[in-house]
């Protein structure tokens, strides 16, 4: 289950460290702003495959990156 939690935290951290702002990064990955911040503030606990591949391409990790803990 923590698992879940780092989903939002792992987004957020790679976004940030590419100096990407929400509303860059949302142009970049194709993710819905709202989706964006949901998964951002854990309310999104298990976004789908589709989103999490999309995230993924757009910060260049892979999906095992944003589910480490």
């Amino acid at each position: 289950m923590a698992r879940e939690n780092n989903i939002g935290e792992n987004t957020k951290k790679n976004r940030t460290k590419q100096g990407l702002s929400q509303e860059h990064f949302v142009k970049k990955s194709g993710v819905k702003y709202t989706t964006l911040t949901k998964i951002e503030s854990g309310v999104i606990k298990k976004p789908s495959v589709l989103v999490m591949a999309k995230i993924a391409k757009a910060l260049e990790v892979s999906i095992d990156e944003l589910l480490k803990k």
